[in-house]
Order: structure tokens, then sequence, then C-alpha cells
């Protein structure tokens, strides 16, 4: 058909999928759902296999919970960050770290300089942690932290604090990503080994179970793989083969298995194929209660709901035409929340260029707000599912996914499959055609090989002010020099003696930072008895 001046209207390009194997057709019929089974694959939600949603009402009942990754500078700075965002609406607190609280080294450690503060908060000790959460009721406010390596000691400087106020651990509710998996595959602030990296992990359940029950000891991580450039269906399969790993790993050192997977959650990248992510979260959700029967028996609907986090994806953001980033980020978070995230962050517009700005990140949150409050979306529980379209996009992802996660087994599992360099690879090939795609011309991204404009940035942008990181060096000396050295050298000694043990870690890890030794203290305690990993180069 063409418009009134008799010119065809153009034909826009395609989106291409992030795999070539889930193209989309054109029209989908009830015949191309052939072998779908309503009651099996779809059911009701808060039933698995879950596909519809972990919850009966969902978002009916209860909004998700609203997070904006924050952290940067000091502890203080970060701090001022965070009353902001609540005081604005937000209802979760989100850490980011810099690069030397991820590796464990301390703000004035050679490795450290330049990095204090860049790509997120230091924490070096206790004060801190404490200056972190000034004002923050901790017994109310649940908070998420983005750290892997150093986790463990991350959780027991947020739990010393508590303990300092009088807050009962049984209180705390939030979450400690502490997935070093996707560390060693995509990432990179590994410390340790994968061994005793494993033996942190199963250790921080252990603690989290007796002394923090609301707490989620670990958040399964497919966002930083994606982020890395594997496709949808890689990220379900990599993340839910690591998920299969830890609980393994837990099983082998006798954890009850019915009490920890409840305790589990996820974290997800919201991509830009608005229906693709809607089914690649529905897939993951169903794909995750089938293989938690299949694999460990569990058959309650509480041990195979999967709870999970979802980000808006960082590496979708474009430096060109930055203000464009904040349509997408819409678009992301529409997906997740179709798609039924329990929790949400959403990007700042600047974000490929520095940290959020204040305004910037205001946006991003009133992008959640006007997503919820206006849009309709959350009025309805699962409103895409029952789409041909959508439930057979779902199947493929899901399909897809398991036939990837039995070549993992095949293999040996995740922990073998890593050390071998198979997923690694995976992930690197498909960042390499999507990459390739860009260039041709094949994939369009606005303002950089479409609608492109040779126009200087306009945006105001954040400055990390270059005093903070000789001030963070100041007070973690100044805190050395003030406690009491031979109580934080007695910790230390006993945390090394643990390690050499086979006991659980993080009550010595709690008694170290309580006696104000360092975080880079304690991660050369473990060092010393661990070694570090360097990644085999083939």
């Amino acid at each position: 058909m063409s418009d009134k001046s008799g010119a065809e209207p153009p034909t826009l390009p395609r989106p291409l999928s992030t795999d070539p194997d889930l193209e989309p057709a054109a029209v989908y019929r009830p015949e191309d759902l052939a072998g779908f089974d309503a009651a099996a694959d779809l059911g009701f939600p808060g039933e698995p296999p879950f596909t519809r949603g972990i919850q009966p009402t969902m978002y009916r009942g209860r909004a998700w919970t609203m997070r904006q990754y924050a952290g940067y500078g000091t502890a203080a700075e970060t701090n001022r960050r965070f009353r902001y965002l609540l005081d604005e609406g937000q209802t979760g607190l989100s850490v980011a770290f810099d690069l030397p609280t991820q590796m464990g080294y301390d703000s004035d450690h050679p490795m450290a300089l330049g990095e204090v503060g860049r790509s997120g908060v230091a924490i070096d000790s206790l004060q801190d942690m404490e200056a972190l959460l000034d004002g923050i009721p901790l017994d109310r406010v649940s908070t998420s932290m983005t750290i892997n390596a150093t986790a463990s000691t991350l959780l027991c400087l947020y739990a010393a604090v508590a303990r300092r106020r009088g807050v009962a651990l049984e209180s705390l509710s939030g979450t400690i990503q502490n997935d070093i998996l996707k560390e060693y595959a995509a990432r990179g602030t590994y410390i340790y080994p994968p061994g005793p990296s494993m033996r942190l992990v199963t250790d921080t359940f252990a603690f989290c179970a007796e002394r923090m029950p609301r707490w989620n000891p670990i958040s399964i991580s497919g966002y930083h793989m994606r982020e890395a450039g594997c496709t949808a269906a890689q990220e379900v399969a990599f993340t839910l083969a690591n998920g299969i790993a830890y609980l393994e790993a837990a099983r082998r050192v006798g954890l009850p298995l019915d009490q920890l997977t409840p305790t589990l959650s996820f974290f997800f990248s919201s991509h830009n194929n608005l229906l693709e992510e809607v089914a690649k979260f529905r897939a993951a959700r169903r794909l995750w209660a089938r293989l938690v029967s299949e694999r460990f028996g569990l058959s309650s609907p509480k041990a195979r709901a999967m709870r999970f986090h979802a980000q808006t994806a960082g590496s979708t953001l474009t430096a060109q035409q930055p203000e464009n980033n904040i349509a997408r980020v819409a678009i992301q978070a529409l997906a997740a929340i179709l798609g039924g995230t329990q929790s949400l962050h959403t990007n700042s517009m600047d974000e490929a260029l520095s940290l959020p700005t204040q305004t910037a990140a205001t946006i991003a949150l009133r992008t959640q707000q006007i997503l919820a409050e206006e849009s309709g979306v959350a009025n309805t529980v699962d409103p895409v599912g029952g789409s041909y379209f959508i439930e057979a996009l779902t199947t493929r992802i899901e399909d897809k996914a398991r036939g990837m996660i039995e070549a993992i087994d095949r293999m040996g599992g995740a922990v073998r499959a890593i050390e071998e360099g198979y997923v690694q690879k995976q992930i690197q090939d498909a960042a390499y055609r999507y990459q390739q795609e860009i260039e041709s011309g094949a994939r369009g991204i606005v303002g950089v090989n479409k609608y492109s404009e040779d126009r200087k940035v306009c945006i105001p942008l954040h400055r990390l002010d270059p005093s903070l990181e000789k001030d963070q060096v100041v007070r973690t000396r100044a805190l050395r020099q003030r406690r009491d050295a031979a109580r934080a050298a007695r910790a230390l000694e006993a945390l090394e003696a643990a390690a050499r043990g086979d006991g659980n870690l993080l009550p010595a890890i709690l008694d170290a930072v309580e006696a104000l030794a360092t975080l880079g203290e304690i991660a050369d305690t473990l060092r010393k008895v661990f070694a570090t990993h360097t990644e085999s180069r083939a």
C-alpha cells in the first residue's frame, strides 16, 4: 500500500536476533506450538514450572524492587547518593565497589594507584563500611552488593556494622553476588584458584543459613557474560550450568539443598531485543524449575522458584548521542518487567562516558517509576502469556539452553568447562559475530552506524575529584596507626590457621574485620594459603 503521495513507504530493517537460530518468522500460528502443553509448559503464575512468574499476583501484589547501582569515590560520598535515591523513591540499595576492593587490595597498595573510587566505592575497612551505611536503616532496607572474590569479607563488614548498631543479623536482608565462576568465564576479578574460591562460596552459604537467614548468599549472574558478548540462550545456559555447579558443591559439603535453594538468586541482563528478552526470562525460570527437580530431586515449589534481579544492558549504551540511551533503557526495563523480574536496575544515559551524574541517575529511576505507575504493564500477570510467538520463542530458548548445559555436563560440569576455556570461547565467538554485524551495517545501532551526527556530546558528566584517592589513603593508614595492632595481628593469624584447616572461614573473617584488619590484609592472608589464580593461555 502506498501513502497519499504515491510513494511506497520505506521498509524498515529488521533488528537481528542475538542468535541466528532464534530469528523469528513473519507470522506465528497455533501450529507453531506443536508439542506445546499449556498445562505442563505454561501453568499458572506462582506454580511450577513458573513460566508465568513466581508469585500468583506478581506486581498486582507488590512491585519489583527498584534499585539504582551506585558507588564512586569515598564511602561518605556514595552514602550521600544512596540517601538521595532513597528519598526519591528507590526501594533498595545496590553497591558498586572499585576495582581494588574487588581484587583484594587496600587503597594504599601500589596496585590500587589511579583506580581508587573510579568504578565504584573504595571499602578498605570497617570504618569505610560504617560511613557507607551511615543513617541507612539496615533492618528495613534491602542491600545488594556486587562483589565476588572478596564477597565473604564485604558480607562480614556489613554484618559487623549491624552488630555495632545492635541490629540483629537475622533481620538483615539483601544479596551478595559471590558468583566466582562467571569471573573466570567473563569478567576477570578473581583472586584465588577455583577450589579455594568455591570453598569461600559454600562457607558463605553455611554462614548465611546459620546467622543471616534472610540474606541471599549468592546471585548467580549471567549479566556479565552477556556484557562480554554471549547470546540470550547462552546467557541462560551458562548461568544455570553455574547454578548447578554451586548446588553440587553445596551438596558435597553436606548443606541441605532444600533449605539452600530458596535462598539463591539470579542476575540477568535485559538487552535490546524486547520480545527475545521477555522469552529468555520466562525460559530461564522454567528450565531452572525443571533442572532443580531432575538433578537434585527437589519438589517443593519454594525450592524450584527462580528469583532474579535484572539490569539493563550497559554494553548497549552509546557514547554517541547519549540521550538515545534513555529510550534503550526504557525498552530494556520493559522487557525485564514483562519477563517477571523481582528487582531492577536501570542504567543512566551517561554511563558510556562517565559514572552517572545525579540527574542521569534520577532519570533512570523515573523510568522505572513511569513504567510502574503509568504504563499499565503491571496490571495483569504475564500479559504476554499465550502469545504464539512468545511461547514458541520461550520453548526454543529453553531447548537450546538445555542442549548447551548437556554439552557442559559431558565435559564434566561448569568448572571443568571454564577451566578448558569452552565457555570463554563460546562467548568470544558470539561477541565477534555481533561486532561484525555492526561493522558491516547488518546490525543497526542508532547514532553509531545509522543516523549518526557530527556533534560533540553536550550533556554534563560526572568528574571524580582527584583528591579523593589521596584522602582515602590517608584515612586507611591512620586506621592502622590507631587500631589495636596486637588484636588485628591475632585475628589475622587465626584466619590463616582456619584457612589451613577445613572449618568455615567466615567467623574468622568477621573477627578480623571487627579487629579493624583491612580488606587487603585479609585477602593477603588468604593469598598466603590459597595462592593466586593465573589464567592459562592455550
